[in-house]
């Protein structure tokens, strides 16, 4: 078995060399199928895995009652299907933008899916998504255009249909071997030379994932995680970048430049920022570098400027937005706002 490995991945490994018209699995396929039955090797075949023949699925309707009760049940393990197939179906179409050096669309492409799994359903099929291996083995073989997605989908189709006896008898080794150049392949090798310079956390959220994926062989919650972990990670990094440039003009006014989002995670940062006691009767804290992304945020300015009102003090913002400047209520008589120069963004999502 390893021996008939090994000769399939040299055949792949040396046939690019001489030709590039045959793709180089299919010849590695073919030889390693030619031995077998030349020599009659005692290996394991497809039909030692599974039946591949088959025929049309027909028409079915899934009896299922339509209530609550089913989609407390379905629902859950719905949404792990669409999770990965999404996941898988997106990162395969970014391999292939990445090979062809085309743009693809994620928008259509998931659209498509979706719909495909839909009609699918209602012929006893189960669900699927785009494989990377079976991309990947489909663009080193030279293909390039749509046309050879639908050629290998007729493909198989034949396959089940026709030629089941044949494909049964394929040894698994070259199988195998196909499969390990695919990884070999699909593999970024370049980040072994690049990881002792990526961020730690990118390396601990790669490590975490495959971990996860591994251990627990559930790819949905491994990315869920893996987005968790990075959306903390980009939260701590953004919250350590809110900056002021102070300065007091002609006029005794202090002036707060505010760059960086404000947002829960950098409303402590912020608050260190001012001086209460000591600013002079007017300050001014002008936002035109900066956002203000959540409710944290229109809290904190909220707070700030009761404690400038405490102490005697006027406080003017500037360069907010109407949202800001309606959440704003405690603070509507002493707030000044530019509404010549407001920008137009919205701090809560009128679809929330």
């Amino acid at each position: 078995m390893c021996g008939l490995v090994l000769l399939t991945v040299a055949v792949i490994l040396i046939v690019p060399r001489f030709t590039k018209a045959i793709p180089p699995s299919l010849v590695a396929i073919l030889v390693v199928f030619a031995i077998v039955v030349g020599f009659n090797v005692d290996t394991k075949t497809v039909k030692d895995i599974a039946s591949v023949s088959g025929a049309f699925p027909p028409f079915h309707i899934p009896l299922v009652p339509l209530s609550l009760e089913t989609l407390y049940i379905i629902f859950p393990y719905a949404l792990i299907m669409a999770g990965v197939g999404l996941t898988e179906g997106l990162l395969t179409l970014s391999l292939v933008d990445e090979i062809t050096g085309t743009r693809g669309r994620g928008n259509r492409e998931c659209i498509a899916q979706g719909t495909a799994n839909i009609a699918n359903g209602f012929f006893n099929g189960m669900g699927g998504c785009p494989m990377i291996a079976q991309t990947l083995v489909n663009l080193s073989a030279g293909a390039g255009a749509r046309l050879s997605g639908i050629i290998a989908s007729i493909t198989i189709l034949l396959v089940i249909l026709v030629g089941a006896p044949v494909i049964e008898r394929l040894p698994m080794a070259a199988l195998t071997g196909v499969m390990i150049m695919v990884a070999i392949g699909t593999f970024e090798w370049v980040s072994f030379r690049i990881i002792n310079k990526m961020p730690r956390s990118d390396i601990f959220v790669g490590i975490l994932v495959a971990l996860i994926t591994i251990v627990l062989k559930n790819l949905a919650l491994a990315v869920l995680i893996g987005v968790i972990i990075s959306a903390l990670v980009f939260a701590w990094e953004s919250a350590k970048r809110i900056r002021a440039r102070k300065f007091t003009d002609d006029n005794g006014v202090k002036h707060y430049e505010i760059y960086g989002p404000l947002f829960f995670g950098s409303v402590s940062v912020f608050n260190e920022k001012f001086d209460v006691e000591n600013d002079p009767e007017k300050v001014v804290i002008d936002f035109k570098d900066s956002r203000v992304a959540d409710m944290s945020g229109i809290e904190a300015l909220n707070k700030l400027t009761e404690k400038y009102k405490k102490a005697g003090k006027t406080l003017l913002l500037r360069h907010l937005s109407d949202d800001c400047r309606r959440l704003l209520k405690n603070a509507e008589g002493i707030i000044e706002v530019n509404v010549v120069e407001d920008p137009s963004y919205k701090v809560v999502s009128d679809k929330l």
